[in-house]
């Protein structure tokens, strides 16, 4: 049980910490384009192999879940997300 809970942190940590840059990407780009849904399912992968490798069951799906979403959320406004952006710029794929 008690490396359970070190997988599970491990699990969180991983989650949030490669969120971070995928968020303050996600920040620079127009919504819901190509690039943007990539920025946000990135990670998804790899949360899933961790997942598995560790041994731990789909009940810490939820939990991985909330750590990319609070990641994203982190990165985004580290990145700017409520700055003006600027519109000779062009992101995402159309």
């Amino acid at each position: 049980m008690p490396h359970s809970i070190f997988a599970a942190a491990g699990l969180m940590a991983v989650s949030f910490l490669c969120n971070l840059p995928l968020g303050r990407w996600r920040a620079t780009l127009k919504r819901f384009s190509a690039c943007w849904f990539f920025a946000v399912h990135l990670s998804i992968p790899l949360l899933i192999f961790l997942r598995v490798k560790m041994g731990l069951s789909v009940w810490f799906i939820p939990i991985s879940f909330g750590a990319a979403v609070t990641g994203q959320l982190v990165g985004g406004i580290s990145g700017g997300a409520g700055k003006e952006k600027d519109p000779g710029r062009w992101h995402g794929l159309e």
